[in-house]
């Protein structure tokens, strides 16, 4: 349970269909289970680390590892927030966020993975919309950032979808063969202006601070 010392866990993001949130630890064994069984689409390479092509096990202890490590490194200058994709109470992916110096440069970079049965659903568009609610409304970002490989089609659609708009291209070292990296940055006055779920937010305030905002909701 959430406490005065690490809220982290109390932050909730509520959309019609998903809910994000940071697991329990059963939970977070019950998500590692889910990534064993596969996240990507056989022949697809759509990460930058290879985590998601290893062993059952090597996938399993990848996301568990992430989570932990996720939570023993932070500090409100350099955080990384992945926040479990739940449906009908169980986890089926992660939509994470993570920044530096967030509260001067106010930008956040987002990352996703859903495991293959849920694929193709929509699911994925609408845990983004949802995390994009919790940047601009919860934590009053100015941009939001995403990268993809431009062989990944799924999620330059979600981007596009969503309302960002191209940031530029990178040429990248993917799994030793080179591959081309298209960033995608979403506005804050862009996000005002697209179509999105209703979603609803609780327990941000708590961690104000460890986003690196001020406790009385300012700034």
């Amino acid at each position: 349970m959430p406490t005065e010392h690490w809220p982290l866990p109390g932050l909730r993001v509520r959309a019609p269909r998903v809910e994000l949130r940071l697991p329990t630890e059963p939970e977070l064994f019950e998500l590692a289970d889910r990534a064993a069984h596969g996240v990507v689409v056989p022949g697809t390479r759509p990460f930058r680390s290879d985590w998601a092509h290893g062993t059952p096990a090597e996938r399993a202890r990848a996301v568990l590892r992430a989570h932990w490590r996720s939570q023993a490194d932070w500090t409100p200058e350099d955080w990384s927030l992945p926040l479990a994709v739940f449906l009908d109470g169980h986890p089926i992916g992660v939509q994470s966020i993570r920044a530096k110096d967030f509260a001067v440069r106010r930008e956040t970079l987002s990352g996703s993975w859903l495991t293959l049965p849920h694929h193709g659903r929509g699911l994925g568009t609408e845990a983004r919309a949802a995390m994009l609610h919790l940047v601009f409304t919860g934590l009053r970002a100015e941009d939001a950032t995403s990268a993809s490989f431009t062989d990944n089609a799924a999620s330059i659609a979600v981007s596009r979808k969503l309302g960002y708009r191209p940031d530029g291209l990178e040429r990248e070292n993917r799994h030793g063969e080179p591959a081309t990296t298209q960033r995608f940055r979403l506005t804050r006055a862009d996000w005002a202006a697209t179509t999105r779920p209703d979603v609803t937010l609780d327990g941000v305030a708590p961690c104000a601070e460890l986003f690196g905002l001020p406790p009385d909701g300012d700034g």
